[in-house]
């Protein structure tokens, strides 16, 4: 008997027990499918996480740390310690090596959301995955003093849409007892969906910002600050004295540390240079235990599926104790048995794991753009590529190793115990 025969009977065996087989294939199938998918999903996560922010060289504040200066920058977290001041900004952004900058003022919220002063700038600077620009879903920018523009998971939350009134709150509270209602806000213009901490963020002009602090200089409203109407406030010269950050392009990306090291010795004024790529994968890498718990639980559900294999074939060893010992019978040796079974479980391992595989791209074509539009995950259907083969070779190997715990059970049975009858 032939090891080439000997694997069509383990395949004719499988289709003799197809009904327990196939439920073991399924098990096999979905967990390498889930693998992989929480693997891809990682990645798509990773890239679309150091991606929040893309295009800008540089980001510049008051001297911090760079994670504490990109988390309250870019993603909205934390506060910062101090500003820097505009006649910095001006001279920062007037230097030969820089060929933009966009301020950034924090400080406001709305309903526990951040308020984002800036310019008009920061609509075709500000890029995300890899060079995508922001687009509007409705209405345009900030144009009069009073403009607010909306990012998309606020809007849909609030059910805010263009030329709705909203007022904003001093300070950064989800509940604030100090409101600026005296000078409420129109929504102008509302953000198209990023997956970004813009879908979480309100856009005002800085001049906006001090227009509302305006009697606010003690931190809380002094009592002239009623005494100026919104278009009184109008009238005044609103430029601010701070911000909290700047955006910085240059004008050769090769000079990145030069300028770098030149804006953290500023004298003037202490200030912290941070290269958004570094500072965010270094957020990225404090935050990565999540991701590394969900797949190590992906990876015990694949060894489910490998133990319901063993299980499989050992359940049935006792039913096939008459077909081995005729298989023995007829010149099958101790190896061709034990090939046997390690065959089947090969088989149901390599095909499980096929199915797998190629189901993933199967299942990101038909939920990519929906995880798209929701999270921001950029997910496209692949190729099999080296992880694949990786998995496939892993799953069928580890079903090749627990295939050996049946055969040697299998060959311990003796040839005239299997061909006995039992009373």
């Amino acid at each position: 008997m032939s090891f080439t025969s000997i694997i069509g009977l383990a395949a004719a065996s499988l289709w003799n027990r197809r009904g327990s087989a196939f439920l073991t294939l399924l098990a096999v199938t979905f967990s390498v499918m889930l693998f992989l998918g929480v693997e891809k999903l990682r990645q798509s996560a990773q890239e679309s996480f150091e991606n929040t922010i893309s295009g800008t060289n540089l980001i510049v504040g008051a001297r911090t740390s760079p994670v504490n200066l990109v988390l309250f920058s870019v993603f909205n977290i934390g506060t910062p310690s101090a500003n820097m001041t505009w006649e910095t900004f001006e001279a920062i952004e007037e230097r030969a090596d820089v060929a933009w900058a966009v301020p950034i003022a924090l400080g406001d919220s709305h309903r526990g959301y951040r308020v984002v002063g800036t310019n008009q700038s920061f609509f075709e600077r500000y890029k995300y995955r890899s060079g995508r620009a922001l687009a509007f879903a409705e209405g345009v920018s900030f144009d009069d003093l009073y403009d607010v523009v909306v990012g998309a998971e606020i809007a849909s939350r609030l059910n805010y849409s263009v030329g709705d009134q909203i007022t904003l709150s001093h300070g950064l509270g989800e509940v604030s007892f100090l409101q600026h209602d005296d000078r409420p806000f129109t929504v102008a213009g509302i953000m198209e969906r990023t997956g970004t901490p813009v879908d979480q963020s309100l856009y005002v002009s800085l001049e906006a910002i001090e227009a509302i602090h305006v009697g606010w200089e003690s931190g809380a409203p002094s009592p002239m600050a009623r005494m100026f109407s919104a278009d009184d406030v109008r009238q005044m010269d609103l430029t601010p004295t701070s911000i909290t950050a700047a955006y910085l392009g240059l004008e050769n990306p090769r000079t990145l540390l030069t300028t770098q090291r030149s804006l953290n010795t500023y004298r003037r004024e202490a200030l912290l240079a941070a290269i958004p790529s570094q500072a965010i994968a270094q957020v990225w890498s404090l935050i990565a235990v999540a991701e590394r718990a969900l797949l190590a639980v992906s990876a015990f559900v694949i060894l489910v599926g490998l133990v319901s294999i063993l299980t499989s074939i050992l359940t049935s060893l006792r039913e096939r104790r008459r077909e081995m010992a005729v298989l023995r019978a007829i010149g099958a040796g101790p190896p061709h048995i034990l090939f046997l079974l390690v065959s089947e479980a090969v088989l149901l391992a390599g095909l499980g794991a096929l199915l797998g595989i190629l189901l993933v791209p199967v299942i990101i074509s038909a939920l990519g753009p929906y995880l798209e539009a929701q999270f921001g995950l950029g997910l496209s259907p692949s190729l099999p590529g080296l992880r694949d083969l990786q998995v496939f070779a892993a799953v069928t190997g580890a079903a090749f190793l627990m295939g050996l715990i049946p055969g040697v059970q299998a060959l311990k049975s003796s040839l005239a115990d299997g061909l006995s009858i039992k009373l």
